[in-house]
This record gives structure tokens, C-alpha cells and sequence, in this order.
């Protein structure tokens, strides 16, 4: 239960924070070009829709993804307790990159699926010029009466492809940086050092797992924004599929907005990691990351 409320401490907060060079990333990625920096896009923005207009969109991110983190980072301590359970001490603490891509993975799965609405209307505000919607409450209306449910899931796929994979690396690469700073570049064991030194050590792993991240999900990335923001089919014609889409795009395409994609992700990545520790120490658990030698029997 604590890890499900750090989950939402560390992603609801810091997704919210970073909504306006999400707008500037999401509006570039479907109209390659709009804005020549993010700075000139919030000088743009702030000019032709008000300061209030860099924050389009906050309302769902704050709701999709304080959703998402609960699942997040409740059902990954879940599963990664249950699965090295079910393989063993040992065999856990040797193959646990193993367990920490498949608890990960699995968490992720559900985590999107609570995300999916939310995220849905997320870009559709963000997207278009005018904004969709002035309000949460308004778009989702809104959107409902358009499209009804599916229109909140018809991205639920490709955000499995880039959630799934950028989770996977997010927890992995995590994992595997502390272990790394600790045995590297610090000289004592974990546990000698105070819990303030523990959560720079956090941020600093985050950080540098988040850069991994947005390289590994930027595609698919691109995907979500264009599927959420195209409109629905005219009758008699047909809604054009991913694939197709992923053809139009071009390789080039999918790449477009990594720049500005890596700075959020990596600043949001280590922020979560800080977030999420920082309430694990204050309810007495441990900070993230970082193993001991399984005891032999």
C-alpha cells in the first residue's frame, strides 16, 4: 500500500510539473516544425493563448498519471516480490534483471490501462490549435459524446508499446545504475551512508535511467500523439491504421521531438525515483536499489 501512495507522490506531481514542454514536444511531434525551440513555443504560446496556455493539458496529466503511478510502482514491488518467490533466493538474486524487466513489464501492462483515458485526452488538449477543451471535465464530455469509450482507448496499444519497453528499462536500468554508483563510485556499503546521500544517489540513477527511457519508447511515443490526435474517419472512409501511419511517418518521423523528450524524461525520471524514495523513508521503509548477497543456506 505505501509503495501504491509513493507511486502516486512520484508520478501525478512530476508529470504536472513538466506539462509544458510536453505541449511543445506533442504539438511539434504532429505538426513537425510548429516551434523552432521549446522556448520560442512557450513565447508563442503565452502570446496567442495567455500563460495559461502552456499548462493545456495538466488537468489529465495529474489525474492519467497519479493512476498509472499506482499501478506503476504498487504492482511492480508486487510482482517483483512474488516472482523471485516462485524462482528462488538464489536464482533471483543472480537473474534479477530478469526479474526486475518482467515485474516491470507486468506492472506496466496494468498501469496503462488506468492511464489510457487520461492520456487520451491529455494530447487531444495539448494537440490542437485551438485547445480541445478548456477543462478536463469539458473534454472528457466531450469526448465521450464523440467517440463514446473507444474513443478513450483507441491509443491503448501503441502506449502499451512505449510504456511497456520504457518501464522495462526505467526499473532495469535503475536497478542496475545504483548497484553500479554504489559498487563504483562510493566506497561503503549502502547502508553507511545517511538517507539524504541515499536519495542523491536515487535522483542520480533515475536520471540516468530516464535518458535510456526516452530513447527506447520515442516511436511509439510519436505514435500516441498522432493516433489521439487524428480525427475520426469521415463515413465511408476508412480510419487510418498504425501501420499505415507508421509508413506516412517515415523513419525520420518517428524520431522527431527526441531533443526536447530526453530532457523531461531524464529530469522526470530522477525526480520520480527522489519522490518515490523520499516517501518510502519517511513511512521507515528503505530506499531503492542496491543488493546484498542472498544468504546460503
Amino acid at each position: 500500500m505505501a509503495c501504491t501512495v509513493g507511486g502516486i507522490l512520484a508520478c501525478g506531481p512530476t508529470h504536472s510539473i513538466v506539462t509544458p514542454l510536453d505541449l511543445v514536444k506533442c504539438r511539434n511531434q504532429v505538426n513537425p516544425g510548429l516551434y523552432k525551440s521549446v522556448f520560442s513555443g512557450w513565447r508563442t504560446i503565452t502570446r496567442t493563448e495567455g500563460f495559461r496556455g502552456i499548462f493545456t493539458g495538466i488537468g489529465p496529466t495529474a489525474i492519467g498519471y497519479s493512476m498509472q503511478g499506482a499501478g506503476k510502482y504498487g504492482f511492480y514491488e508486487f510482482f517483483k516480490y512474488k516472482y523471485a518467490n516462485w524462482v528462488g533466493e538464489e536464482f533471483a538474486h543472480n537473474n534479477r534483471t530478469l526479474v526486475y524487466l518482467t515485474a516491470s513489464a507486468s506492472a506496466e501492462f496494468i498501469a496503462d490501462i488506468l492511464l489510457c483515458p487520461m492520456e487520451a485526452l491529455k494530447v487531444r488538449m495539448q494537440t490542437s490549435i485551438p485547445p480541445y477543451a478548456k477543462t478536463t471535465g469539458e473534454g472528457f464530455k466531450k469526448l465521450m459524446a464523440e467517440e463514446g469509450v473507444r474513443g478513450f482507448y483507441k491509443g491503448l496499444v501503441p502506449l502499451w508499446s512505449r510504456q511497456i519497453p520504457y518501464t522495462m528499462v526505467k526499473f532495469a536500468s535503475f536497478e542496475a545504475t545504483v548497484e553500479w554508483l554504489y559498487k563504483t563510485f562510493l566506497t561503503k556499503p549502502k547502508n553507511e551512508y545517511n538517507k539524504v546521500e541515499q536519495l542523491g544517489v536515487s535522483f542520480a540513477g533515475g536520471y540516468i535511467a530516464g535518458v535510456f527511457c526516452a530513447i527506447v519508447s520515442h516511436p511509439a511515443d510519436v505514435l500516441v500523439s498522432k493516433l489521439n490526435n487524428m480525427p475520426k474517419a469521415a463515413n465511408g472512409q476508412k480510419q487510418m491504421t498504425t501501420g499505415e501511419l507508421i509508413k506516412s511517418l517515415g523513419m525520420r518521423g518517428l524520431w522527431n521531438g527526441l531533443g526536447p523528450r530526453i530532457v523531461m524524461i531524464g529530469t522526470l525520471t530522477g525526480l520520480q525515483w527522489l519522490f518515490y524514495d523520499t516517501f518510502k523513508v519517511a513511512v521507515g521503509l528503505p530506499t531503492s536499489g542496491s543488493v546484498e548477497e542472498p544468504k546460503k543456506n
